[in-house]
């Protein structure tokens, strides 16, 4: 992209839910010649704002922030026709995340722990239109997160085939119930809860009742009780036994 340089510097705008990290980040690269930090915010929707507005040689954007997070709002600025380079911030960088920031429009992923010089480096390749990650990294994950796709699209069509009993049944479970309660609250005998559970998880193509639920509670057939939005946030990246994580 081409530079939108102030005296010469990379124009950069931070996006961090946390002021104080983000304002002393402002201060750590505002010790680099080439950097100037223009402006820090606190949300994805002042991110996408303020870079379609000022249009920096690049954003850092931290991957979760309540309402529109890094992933969303690099979404909406490359929709709206932003070219600013978005590099993704993050304290948990993994595969996954690195797929959904590349197929976002993000260069990539930095850790939040990285040092200084690391992060300085990653805008200038960044501001340069230089890959952040290897050619062959970027495409291990881009087929990885493909495949869970896939995986999930046909776990979502088998769940929607979840019969009214059966639905019952997993709800009962995810509130907590032992087989027992089960049986006497949906009135059928543990003969018949152990045949229906089997049915479920041969419908469903799981191993154990925990994905059942995890299933069913994803693609919304069920709700834990008091489960918090984070905790939902939680169980749309759950793998098999990621329920006993928020409930």
């Amino acid at each position: 992209m081409a530079r939108n340089e102030e005296n010469g510097r990379i124009k950069v705008v931070i996006a961090d839910d946390h002021r104080a990290f983000g304002e002393a980040m402002q201060i750590a690269l505002g010790k680099e010649d080439d950097l100037s930090v223009i402006e820090v915010v606190e949300d994805g929707e002042l991110a996408v704002s303020v870079t379609l507005e000022e249009q920096p040689d690049v954003v850092l954007m931290d991957l979760r922030m309540p309402g529109t997070d890094g992933i969303e709002a690099t979404r909406r600025i490359r929709a709206e026709g932003g070219k600013s380079a978005i590099v993704i911030l993050t304290g948990e960088a993994d595969d996954m995340s690195l797929a959904r920031a590349i197929q976002a429009g993000a260069k990539g992923l930095v850790n939040k722990t990285a040092a200084v010089d690391d992060l300085a480096k990653a805008i200038r390749m960044a501001a340069h239109g230089e890959p952040l990650h290897r050619p062959s990294e970027v495409n291990r994950v881009l087929e990885a997160e493909r495949q869970r796709t896939d995986r999930d699209r046909d776990l979502e069509r088998r769940v929607g085939r979840l019969t009214p009993r059966e639905t019952q049944i997993l709800q009962a479970m995810a509130n907590g119930l032992t087989p027992e309660q089960i049986a006497d609250q949906l009135g059928m005998s543990r003969h018949t809860l152990r045949t229906h559970t089997q049915n479920i998880l041969t419908r469903l193509g799981v191993h154990s009742k925990t994905d059942a639920v995890i299933a069913a509670i994803r693609f919304g057939k069920a709700t834990p009780p008091g489960l918090a939005p984070t905790d939902r946030d939680t169980l749309e990246t759950a793998g098999p036994g990621g329920l006993e994580r928020v409930v």
